[in-house]
């Protein structure tokens, strides 16, 4: 197999998007990964995960040329890259409208100093690299077909085609502006109306500061916290409300290994801590778009809850290998689809229950069929809990009794007592605080290791596992009792790499390998829950140095992937990672004023 041309780094690339879909854009000018119309779809610029021969679409200087700075426009979603050549300086400005009627990717290449030659080349490949188009002329403009996928290009550049690109060299000098606009829609549809450049930037401009200027964050870092939640409303897919993990599929956790997923897709749990980094700041209505989308999701039977589900909230996704592309740096196999959604993870229902429990606690309108939803998740869990699973972290091994599985099954019941002794619902609330009691003895009695004054990854395994730290989060235990103190200072020990945490230790032959070969870097969210952990023992200065690392990690966007290699000094994993950004806006809130001892601290948990 020819071996690829190497790519960026992971955080080289900055983010654009419409609310339906997101593009990746390289420090070169280059678009090298685009799936359309939405997030899930297949890609028509896959060179990310191969080389050019995938599709991409440069736009740059010809020549030597330095990209001395790139930025988004205030709190938007425009990004400005600017080169400086021997000749000039040039300003690329890349966009997605968001207008729902069709996708576009707007570029317009703005002079700002001397004179300087430009170049473009635009390599249209649908379904992830492997379809052509067929390319042709339609009143000036370029139009590429293949299947049911059809794209028009509108440019005052005349463009050549050769060898199934398109391309084009031009000079651009001081104040001139020359528009690039990408349009797709179904190939068996019209033509949607035609969008202009300049109009185009301005609406979008003014739409993403109508929608941070609704943060009401004052705390001490507001740039960091805004960008993130920026970047969480760029991953929400708007027609459903439902927010994607990654925009992106098979960027590895470990570089050239196997380690490689498909994250366009909505986690189930993600919702507690979405709905907490969205309601903390003043994002109410999207906090109530999320909640109905996991209400529609999830309704139907409930033994049969699913981890993960599409942007519409369909349930299959089954995962296949696309043996045509090589992978990011020879990382293979790509994969498309996800097979862990049809895994048994216990925890799910617990976060399911917390997370409706949590929009009620803030004031979400209550619907009468969330309620009815909660009492059927309940019913299963009552006669469930105790069953082995695989986990939050969806290891392929064997089934195992996770300790996080079972806390997050006693807050899923720990939940639904709150709801009838606060709210006043109706239900068999002392059989629920009977069977409160027996998971919460089960895990203190077979998950908790005296001897090292900590709990374990799972039961009769001495592993440990970041989402321990969660533990008092969920009112647990209270975040002075000595097992969680003893707790966090042995996942600090023993899971951190040079300062940051792994999720649990791939390379462990205690029997908590999770049935993978190769390592995976430190893994970002969790490294934030260390951070609410630290503090909510009484170590906030620790806490504090540990977050600002942290906010050093991002790129210089702002931006930050799932994972980062402390070994090549790399992010590595899907990117950018609504996990990660979620767990950034929560840390701040807490080291902001709003102590970890005092969120989701509901005494012993009996």
């Amino acid at each position: 197999m020819l071996r690829t041309a190497a790519r960026g780094r992971i955080e080289d690339y900055g983010l654009i998007g419409d609310l339906q879909t997101a593009a990746l854009v390289g420090r070169d000018g280059s678009i090298d990964w685009l799936c359309l119309p939405r997030f899930d779809s297949a890609a028509c610029f896959a060179a990310l995960l191969h080389d050019e021969r995938a599709g991409r679409w440069l736009l740059a200087p010809t020549g030597e040329g330095t990209c001395h700075r790139r930025r988004y426009r205030g709190d938007s979603l425009v990004l400005e890259t600017e080169w400086t050549t021997a000749t000039g300086t040039v300003r690329v400005i890349d966009l997605m409208p968001v207008r729902g009627e069709a996708a576009d990717v707007v570029r317009v290449v703005e002079g700002v100093t001397g004179r300087v030659r430009m170049r473009t080349e635009l390599r249209l490949r649908f379904d992830y690299g492997h379809v052509p188009p067929w390319l042709r002329r339609q009143d000036g403009d370029l139009v590429a077909i293949a299947g049911p996928d059809a794209a028009w290009l509108r440019t005052p550049v005349p463009l050549e085609d050769s060898g199934g690109a398109c391309r084009a060299e031009f000079e651009v000098s001081a104040g001139e502006r020359v528009p690039f606009v990408l349009t797709h829609a179904p190939s068996y549809a019209a033509r949607p109306r035609p969008v202009e450049a300049d109009r185009a930037l301005a609406d979008t401009e003014t739409f993403w500061a109508d929608w941070i200027g609704r943060c009401d964050y004052t705390g001490r870092w507001p740039g960091a916290v805004r960008r993130s939640l920026l970047t969480l409303k760029a991953l929400t897919y708007a027609p459903t409300g439902g927010i994607v993990a990654a925009p992106t599929t098979s960027l590895p956790e470990d570089l050239g290994g196997v380690r490689n997923w498909d994250y366009r897709y909505t986690w189930l749990r993600d919702a507690t801590f979405t709905l907490q980094a969205l309601l903390g700041t003043g994002y109410v209505r999207e906090a109530r778009a999320w909640r109905d989308w996991l209400l529609r999701a999830v309704a139907g039977d409930p033994a049969d809850l699913r981890i993960m589900y599409t942007l519409d909230g369909a349930r299959r996704i089954p995962e296949q290998e696309l043996p045509w592309l090589d992978g990011y740096e020879g990382s293979a196999p790509v994969r498309i689809g996800n097979a862990a959604a049809g895994q048994f993870q216990l925890d799910v229902w617990g976060e399911v229950l917390d997370g409706l429990h949590l929009s009620r606690e803030a004031g979400l309108s209550t619907i009468d069929d969330a309620w009815r939803l909660q009492r059927g998740l309940l019913d299963f869990l009552e006669g469930n809990w105790d069953r082995p699973d695989n986990g939050l972290w969806e290891v392929r091994g064997p089934r195992r009794h996770f300790v996080h599985s079972k806390v997050m099954a006693w807050a899923g019941v720990h939940s639904a007592v709150q709801a009838v002794e606060r709210h006043g619902l109706e239900g068999p609330v002392d059989r629920w605080k009977a069977l409160r009691a027996e998971i919460h003895t089960d895990v203190c009695t077979r998950g908790y290791d005296a001897a090292r004054r900590t709990f374990t990854q799972c039961y009769g395994s001495p592993g440990l596992d970041a989402a321990l730290l969660l533990i008092p989060r969920f009112g647990f235990l209270d975040w002075r009792d000595e097992r969680v103190v003893g707790t966090v200072e042995a996942v600090q020990r023993e899971l951190t790499e040079d300062g940051l945490l792994l999720r649990y230790r791939t390379d462990a032959d205690d029997g908590s390998v999770d049935g993978l070969p190769g390592r995976e870097g430190t893994f970002l969210a969790c490294s934030f829950w260390l951070v609410d952990a630290l503090a909510g023992i009484g170590r906030p200065a620790e806490a504090e140095r540990l977050f600002e690392r942290l906010l050093g990690l991002r790129n210089d966007l702002g931006l930050l992937g799932e994972e980062y290699d402390t070994r090549t000094g790399r992010q590595v994993g899907n990117t950018p990672q609504a996990f990660s950004h979620v767990g950034l806006v929560n840390a701040a809130r807490h080291l902001s004023g709003t102590p970890a001892a005092e969120e989701g601290s509901a005494g012993p948990g009996q």
